[in-house]
């Protein structure tokens, strides 16, 4: 089977109608909730076409993806918004609907749960709807944005810093990976959201492996998205840093401490990855439907059709690709999926 670990939700416009009051009265009308029936929600994933030219499952079902492992939109997260509480109630919100979509398709998705990380509370806060997600609604992961300012100064400490030290301590805790992906980018800023989610996962690899973040949390479970951002390209030039301790590790043997995600659009962008960090370090991520899901006039395939991409590699072995669809994700995530859905329960 293919299981992709990096996947938004799909969710009725009532979750960003609810969105849209509480930025308009900041929350002095009281929280209120999203009015989404299940139907609503079968119809945001099954019909509703939108941008992305084809429903939620149709586009998984194309790419023959098996199972999802959803989370929010990231660019939807408004997490540098003010007061704290329209940014909390907006994601247990936005979590809800996701658990309620993994509840109506048990086959199809598993949930990732957003954070309420507003800078204007600490990391300890958060761990409250982390804590509900895991383990009230059984989610299998979180999402982590290194960057709750969304581009506005001050910048928050890296990723290597202590001030996360309680969220890489509850998530060992709770024995659940973290999927670390930006969230948006606010004006006045050079560079769009998109390419904000590159910068910010570069500052996070780069940061990580240069604090002590491995040795304090070795079981900590940290993958990062968009395929390490820059850090898998450019490793070059910071092997030269390593090598100057000849009895330490190199740059290349820390960054086998991450996972990173199959995230990326190009053949020889994930021949490079396999080549850098090695397969048993990577997991299929395709983010479909979303900013790939558009078709390459050259070929007429979409973008995002990582499978296609994968398949095209001809020195990937049979091992090799059934690490990446589907045998990393079970054990890094300890997915409870039946044999029937496996590869070898398959006939």
């Amino acid at each position: 089977m293919i299981i992709d670990v990096h996947g938004h939700v799909s969710a009725p416009e009532s979750l960003y109608a609810y969105k849209a009051n509480l930025l308009a009265h900041r929350g002095a009308h009281g929280r209120g909730g999203v009015k989404a029936s299940d139907d609503d929600l079968r119809a945001a994933v099954m019909h509703e076409v939108g941008a992305f030219g084809i429903p939620h499952l149709d586009h998984l079902d194309a790419a023959g993806i098996d199972l999802q492992l959803i989370s929010p939109r990231p660019y939807q997260m408004m997490h540098s918004e003010e007061p704290t509480k329209v940014v909390e109630w907006f994601t247990e919100e936005t979590n809800t609907i996701i658990h309620r979509l993994c509840g109506l398709f048990p086959d199809r998705f598993r949930g990732m749960a957003g954070l309420p990380q507003s800078p204007l509370t600490e990391p300890a806060e958060w761990l409250g709807e982390m804590r509900r997600a895991i383990e009230e609604l059984g989610f299998v992961g979180v999402l982590l944005n290194p960057d709750p300012m969304e581009g506005r100064a001050p910048p928050p400490p890296p990723l290597g810093d202590p001030y996360w030290y309680p969220i890489y301590e509850t998530l060992c805790e709770l024995d659940v990976p973290a999927l670390i992906h930006s969230a948006g980018c606010r004006p006045p800023a050079r560079e769009n959201y998109s390419l904000h989610f590159i910068i910010e996962e570069t500052i996070a690899v780069t940061s990580l492996l240069a604090s002590n973040v491995r040795r304090d949390f070795p079981e900590l479970k940290l993958i990062v998205s968009h395929a390490g951002g820059a850090v898998p390209y450019q490793v070059g030039r910071f092997l030269a840093n390593t090598a100057r301790d000849p009895g330490g590790e190199t740059y290349l043997d820390r960054m086998r401490t991450l996972w990173f995600d199959t995230c990326l659009y190009t053949k020889d962008a994930l021949e490079l990855l396999f080549k850098t960090v090695g397969v048993d370090r990577c997991l299929f991520g395709s983010e479909k439907p979303g900013t790939g899901s558009v078709r390459n006039p050259e070929n007429g395939h979409w973008f995002d059709d990582i499978r296609l991409l994968i398949e095209d590699i001809d020195w990937l072995s049979e091992a090799d690709r059934q690490a990446l669809y589907e045998g990393n994700a079970q054990a890094l995530f300890h997915l409870d999926i039946p044999q029937s859905q496996t590869a070898e329960g398959r006939p």
